[in-house]
């Protein structure tokens, strides 16, 4: 399970990133909600404890497990509904000794590894039918229990995961192309019908926050939140109105924005710290992915290639998503900004996913 490693190949550059990032991210939390800022200290000081054991414990081992680190997130996720905590019509929490934990969170990363396993079993056989429908069936099933809570947002993330792992274990780009030939204008007949209010799988608040984002004019008690984001990153201007400040034209001190130190983290950073601050963020995301994705080209097996290559898709969509949404790219869904964003189990999955990526650059392919 642990093994002599060499210090020279643990990379701290990746650590330096993350904890940049991370203390960035507190002192905007500090500044949206005050009252929050000790639990993310508390999250970062505890995630990186949780980083530094997973980074040691060798990554083979823990996926001779993989069926049952599948099932043990299956079962969290049925759980939920049966004593999870529901808020604002939404079954997605446990509540622990004043602590909100997300099952689904965790289940990110348990598919990873999951599906790396999965995937190297059958490398020789990714591109045949029983494999990539099997994997298939096999994601549907949390998928299927996540969009029940609902939280469709969370539904998209690790689909794009998946999709991304599969493309990373060596499918086909026949097949690639096929699916996109097919996916591109469904996509786009399923968007008419959600508008036209004629899909039946898409909820109310769902289908306001799609017409919220396309006709905000329309709908401007649905679209308030996101265009007042807007507004907030473009006043920070270059360098930002600064943090704390007690600007009483300011978004956040105005309460124009609900929450701001999730979803809406990036709002308050355009605000506070202007296009500089927001480009750091930008920047740091980008090579926190990048940093994954290099240490993915080295490692020792298929496996550890897929887990990296996991993590660098999980950290890359989220942080796209967010920012689109913050931006007004994208319609408002709730989804955290990586390190950035308040959340504790979204911020200690996230350290457990980078935990598992130093292990993989622990134990780089022999030439």
């Amino acid at each position: 399970m642990l093994k002599q490693y060499k210090l020279k190949n643990y990379k701290f550059t990746l650590i330096l990133f993350v904890v940049i990032l991370n203390i960035l991210g507190i002192m905007l939390i500090g500044s949206a909600s005050p009252s929050d800022q000790k639990k993310q200290l508390f999250g970062m000081v505890s995630g990186l404890v949780i980083m530094f054991v997973i980074s040691l414990i060798d990554y083979s081992f823990i996926l001779k497990f993989s069926w049952l680190i599948y099932l043990m997130g299956i079962v969290m996720l049925v759980l939920v509904f049966v004593a999870g905590d529901g808020a604002k019509g939404a079954q997605r929490w446990f509540e622990i000794g004043g602590f909100r934990f997300q099952p689904s969170e965790l289940a990110k990363v348990l598919l990873i590894l999951f599906f790396a396993y999965f995937f190297m079993k059958h490398e020789e056989k990714i591109n045949t039918f029983g494999v990539v429908v099997g994997s298939i069936v096999l994601v549907a099933v949390p998928l299927g229990l996540i969009m029940a809570q609902p939280n469709l947002s969370m539904t998209i993330i690790i689909t794009l995961i998946f999709c991304f792992i599969l493309f990373a274990a060596g499918l086909s780009y026949k097949v690639v192309v096929g699916v996109l030939a097919t996916c591109v204008p469904s996509g786009l007949i399923l968007l008419v019908l959600i508008i036209q209010d004629k899909f039946p799988l898409i909820r109310p608040y769902q289908l306001g926050r799609i017409m919220g984002w396309l006709y905000p004019d329309e709908y401007p008690d649905i679209a308030y939140q996101q265009q007042n984001s807007i507004m907030a990153i473009g006043s920070g201007q270059l360098w930002g109105k600064g943090l704390n400040n007690t600007d009483p034209t300011s978004v956040k001190n105005g309460k124009f924005i609900l929450e701001p130190q999730n979803d809406f983290i990036f709002a308050v950073a355009g605000e506070e710290l202007g296009f500089i601050g927001t480009a750091v963020i930008i920047i740091l995301l980008l090579f926190i992915t990048l940093e994954c994705i290099f240490i993915a080209r080295k490692a020792k097996d298929m496996a550890g290639y897929l887990i990296c290559c996991g993590v660098a898709a999980m950290i890359g969509f989220q942080s796209f998503v967010n920012i689109g949404v913050a931006s007004g790219l994208l319609p408002n869904t709730g989804v955290t900004l990586p390190f950035v964003s308040y959340g504790l189990t979204s911020l200690w999955s996230l350290y457990m996913g980078i935990g598992f990526v130093l292990n993989v650059g622990l134990q780089p392919k022999k030439y």
